[in-house]
């Protein structure tokens, strides 16, 4: 699981059957200040997330296709949360 911020849409005039009546969405994953920043991904919406949100991705397949009750879906990454805060405490030294 990660946390990410969605920053835009996909739109397809055709699509597997797996994705169909569900969105697909562009997710920049958040990182602690020094890490390097991670690539965008697509992801399938699961949860009527829209952008600017804070979103938790399932990306593992097995665990993905589990969400979606699809034991054949072809997919890797699916949104399964909207998240309304993340709090961060330093660790102590």
């Amino acid at each position: 699981m990660i946390l990410g911020k969605v920053v835009g849409t996909v739109v397809t005039t055709i699509s597997h059957r797996d994705y169909k009546n569900r969105r697909l969405l562009v997710v920049q994953p958040l990182v602690l200040p020094g890490d390097s920043p991670g690539e965008d991904f697509i992801a399938l919406d699961n949860t009527q997330a829209g952008i600017g949100d804070t979103v938790l991705v399932n990306r593992e397949g097995n665990g993905a296709r589990q969400a979606l009750k699809n034991p054949d879906a072809c997919v890797i990454s699916v949104i399964v949360g909207i998240v309304d805060s993340v709090y961060l405490e330093e660790a102590p030294r």
